[in-house]
């Protein structure tokens, strides 16, 4: 479950009831309610103590301000916070309270809204005035994030109107959108350091304090090593690789490596820790990617002749080697491009 719902009140818990199978949510009611339905507590702040940074987002049934109160001593920051939004008992207004772009609250008030008829309540400036919010662009494409406080000075400048330099070589975050002109395609040369601006590239570069630095998940690994290499070994010959080809380690969006790696606890540690997502790939498919390349040692080890280039090969799905096997001693890796699949 990704969304927990607080009813505060009889009226409350019956709306949330209605709601939570739409939403996939857990329902949680005061003791006072107790055999109407959710899980019962004592003590909201007691409960938000267990709960707010295990759920992607909340929902209070009730009163803004009891909300409010509620949260205030868990914020942390827009980066981290989970979205939470508030729906009066009564269906009237669903109201965006925290984290509206990068958490998706926003969107979470526009959901309650279709669901039950309410008016959607969103008061960030960028909605409001109907340009769009670089953060959440980059969120609803999956792509990560760095420099956000750039973020408020690009939303400031196109707030006033004033066009906003951009460099996405590949279209992955306006994905051929052309929001009217509002940014201007800028090179790395002609870039100005000091005014706001979006970069959004899985190479390297960049890095100025007014520039909003977003990574498209579009980098495919593929991971090999001895017998329990330690983890620490491992990501350090990552880090190299990464920084002699300019690739952004932000950038990883899939691990692979061999099936017999399963029982590798370092190896495993590893791959979690460089990428959300972790594929492991049978030895007879990785043997059947003819492009990669090939090593007899390899073979006679893991029964395979290529297990890096190959398991990034099936990653990228159709795309291409951005950086071939590098190998210490113990150690291989291969990054490989998805295609981009968008306009």
């Amino acid at each position: 479950m990704n969304t927990a719902l607080y009813a505060l009140s009889a009226q409350g818990l019956a709306l949330a009831l209605r709601l939570a199978g739409s939403l996939a949510a857990d329902v949680y009611a005061p003791e006072r309610l107790a055999g109407q339905g959710g899980e019962p507590f004592s003590s909201i702040h007691d409960l938000l103590a267990r709960t707010f940074s295990g759920y992607r987002r909340h929902v209070f049934i009730g009163a803004a301000g009891i909300a409010v109160r509620a949260i205030a001593p868990l914020l942390r920051g827009k980066d981290v916070d989970p979205a939470v939004a508030v729906l009066d008992q009564e269906a009237r207004f669903a109201i965006s309270l925290v984290s509206g772009h990068i958490g998706g609250a926003n969107e979470l008030a526009r959901e309650l809204a279709r669901l039950t008829g309410a008016t959607a309540v969103i008061t960030t400036g960028t909605d409001v005035a109907g340009v769009p919010a670089v953060d959440e662009l980059a969120r609803v494409r999956g792509m990560a994030m760095d420099n956000l406080p750039a973020a408020k000075a690009v939303s400031a400048a196109l707030l006033e109107g004033r066009p906003v330099q951009i460099f996405d070589p590949e279209g992955r975050l306006l994905d051929g959108e052309d929001l009217s002109g509002l940014f201007v395609p800028t090179t790395p040369s002609d870039w100005l350091a000091d005014a706001p601006g979006v970069w959004c590239d899985w190479r390297a570069g960049g890095e100025f304090a007014a520039t909003f630095r977003v990574y498209p998940r579009c980098l495919c690994l593929g991971l090999g090593s001895r017998k329990n290499v330690p983890e620490s070994e491992i990501l350090a010959h990552i880090a190299t690789v990464f920084a002699q080809q300019g690739l952004c380690p932000q950038s990883v969006a899939r691990v692979g490596t061999a099936s017999i790696k399963r029982d590798d606890p370092e190896l495993c540690a590893a791959a979690a820790a460089l990428g959300p997502e972790v594929v492991y790939y049978e030895l007879e498919a990785l043997a059947a990617v003819a492009s990669a390349g090939q090593s007899e040692t390899v073979k006679r080890r893991t029964g395979t002749g290529s297990v890096s280039e190959a398991a990034a090969l099936l990653l990228a799905d159709g795309g291409e080697l951005v950086s071939p096997k590098s190998k210490t001693g113990r150690v291989t890796c291969a990054v490989a491009l998805a295609a981009h699949k968008g306009a």
